[in-house]
């Protein structure tokens, strides 16, 4: 039988590339290939840092250059809050924001009572309190958007908070027919003074784990970047790449060099007292709609002819795209194209797309996994929610992985040789133009101060330079936060408002390079299904029509 070559270098070199990469993960996996991330594993005492900001705190900061420490300080003071007046201890619930008692109102077209496509619609919001009396601060956390179920539209709206109680929401108004306003609360203010002051005071509150083992022997002890000093000393793991701290406390028996896994432990209780707990209510005050004062919808008329694009005085961006008939539509960039699973095919072939993040980016993951025929799952015995994962299309040479990002991560027991930092990741990579690489990192540092978030994308976005600068043929797309569902418990860790500022930390640092976003925030909160921090799949699916509009702008179908 006569046997078959490569008859271009090109495909002998990428399925060259695919069987060693397979080969060396199997290894690797049947411990035959030893591999170990590198982490300094020696004994220190606690030390409190002595960061300005954070004084009364017990986490560690990497060093950062001046040029690094200017940003943080610059992102830091961009991103502060509306501070909201201190109420009396205890905290009386009927000083704080009532969504119930407040109202929002349709303020009257530039033309009258007409608006049309193109026209911008202003909304004014007044939050007042459980006895009714309008609030005189700022600091409330609202959404806002329009709707038209029937046509499955829908767009963001920007709030602008005039620090007297009173907010503004500003919408472009970009299809015709009627249009329904939505504003909610999320938090009042009062509650995110709580939620600020939990990260100050508790950064730990969620806690991690670790397992040592040698031998007969075996010992667990927490782990954190944030541990509260003790006498006991500490196990150092800062990865000697990136600088990025993690620590555990030292078994009484066993050396630091016997971890053997990493898992979270679950989170402190009691962290607020009674009058707290109940700035967090499901159903009166966290994440409740604001009725309006008069209509809450618009009738929107065809563009005019000649009509120039109305611009707000009140905001000075627009929305990122919009819904309309269930298809998102970017703005300003990327003509989104839906595709299905053959011009996925097509759009991927002969490209490797690697995925880096938490389980917003596994979802993309397990999504090509489940709607590409030929794409089959390697099987590296991994654990189901924690990875790593790769799947091959032999035939189309499509070779997709995925992989999470180091600590802080909530997954459970999972192996320490599979803690890798995104940023080692990409430094790792010979990318190229058929190249792909994907990141989302957010969900699991909701609890922590923010600096420790600014540093972990400083030394993500270093390795996205030297990425780009070594093979700028490669395509790097980041995938951003979304809003989710909301409970007490959810709030304290996860909540929407800490969500919201590492959104914008995100964006920030990300600003001006040749990088691609996927707006997760706007393509969850312009659509009608409700918040989950796993989105359905109708938005998933506009996720990676987007996406892919992104890797073949020409290829939709």
């Amino acid at each position: 039988m006569k046997a078959t070559f490569c008859t271009r270098r090109e495909i002998c070199a990428l399925f060259l590339f695919l069987t060693v990469f397979v080969l060396i993960s199997v290894l690797r996996h049947m411990d035959i290939l030893e591999f170990q991330p590198k982490f300094n594993s020696t004994i220190i005492m606690p030390r409190v840092s002595t960061h300005p900001n954070m004084i009364r705190s017990f986490c560690t900061f990497q060093p950062l250059s001046p040029e690094d420490a200017l940003e943080e300080r610059l992102i830091l003071d961009s991103t502060a809050w509306p501070e909201t007046p201190l109420l009396p201890a205890p905290i009386s619930l009927e000083q704080t924001s009532d969504p119930a008692h407040s109202n929002f109102t349709i303020l009257p077209g530039r033309k009258g009572g007409q608006w049309h496509v193109g026209d911008q619609l202003e909304v004014m919001i007044q939050t007042s309190d459980f006895q009714g009396r309008p609030k005189k601060s700022g600091g409330d956390f609202l959404l806002a958007s329009l709707h038209n179920r029937k046509l499955e539209a829908g767009v963001a709206g920007q709030v602008v908070d005039h620090l007297n109680g009173s907010y503004s929401a500003v919408f472009s108004l970009l299809w015709e027919g009627d249009t329904q306003v939505e504003v909610i609360l999320v938090h009042s203010g009062e509650a995110i003074s709580v939620l600020n002051r939990l990260n100050r005071e508790q950064p730990d509150r969620m806690y991690y784990k670790s397992l040592f083992r040698s031998g007969s022997l075996s010992e667990t002890t927490l782990c954190n970047a944030c541990l509260r000093p003790t006498q006991q000393p500490l196990c150092n793991y800062t990865d000697l790449r990136t600088g990025e701290p993690w620590f555990c406390y030292k078994p009484k028996s066993l050396s630091c060099d016997a971890r053997i896994n990493h898992f979270r432990a679950g989170s402190k209780a009691n962290l607020l007292n009674a009058n707290e707990n109940k700035l967090f209510q499901s159903g009166v005050n966290l994440k409740v709609y604001i009725r309006a004062s008069g209509p809450s919808s618009v009738s929107v008329l065809p563009q005019r002819e000649g009509q120039l694009k109305e611009k707000s005085s009140t905001v000075t961006s627009g929305p990122s795209g919009y819904y309309y008939q269930g298809v998102w539509r970017a703005l300003g960039g990327t003509t989104v194209r839906k595709f299905n699973a053959s011009t996925i095919s097509q759009c991927l072939k002969g490209k490797v797309v690697h995925m880096y993040g938490d389980s917003t980016i596994r979802q993309w993951f397990e999504f090509f996994d489940a709607t590409l025929p030929g794409l089959k799952e390697f099987d590296l015995h991994s654990l189901r929610r924690t990875g790593p994962y790769m799947s091959l299309d032999y035939a189309n040479n499509i070779f997709v992985t995925y992989r999470c990002h180091g600590p802080p991560i909530h997954y459970y027991p999972m192996s320490t040789r599979e803690l890798r930092y995104i940023a080692n990741e990409l430094d790792d990579l010979v990318g190229g133009p058929n190249t792909v690489v994907v990141f989302g990192i957010w969900a699991h540092f909701g609890s922590f101060p923010m600096e420790i978030y600014i540093r972990r994308l400083q030394s993500i976005r270093r390795a996205v330079v030297g990425l780009l600068d070594r093979a700028p043929g490669t395509l790097v797309v980041i995938r951003t936060a979304n809003p989710r569902y909301l409970d007490l418990f959810v709030s304290l860790i996860n909540s929407d408002w800490y969500t919201l500022q590492r959104d914008k930390v995100l964006r920030a640092i990300f600003k001006g390079l040749n990088v691609h976003l996927i707006d997760a925030w706007e393509m969850t909160l312009a659509h009608h299904l409700p918040h989950n921090i796993h989105p359905l799949p109708p938005i998933i699916r506009n996720m990676i029509n987007y996406l892919l509009s992104n890797i073949c702008p020409q290829n939709g179908g």
